[in-house]
């Protein structure tokens, strides 16, 4: 009985890691939007830069 239960755990797992694989083969996400905000910024440039750019878009 109790090999049962190790098996059942081993199939759970290895779903889990299927399941994370799976995810990490997925496309990175864009990051076109930043690619004016210089490497090593803070959040507050990268804040800012982001309210440029939705500023200059509603100005379209």
């Amino acid at each position: 009985m109790a090999a049962v239960q190790v098996v059942a755990v081993t199939e759970t797992m290895t779903n889990a890691q299927q399941t994370h694989d799976e995810d990490a083969e997925r496309e990175e996400p864009t990051t076109d939007h930043l690619d004016n905000v210089e490497d090593g910024c803070g959040c507050t440039e990268i804040w800012e830069h982001m309210s440029e750019e939705r500023e200059s878009a509603s100005d379209d």
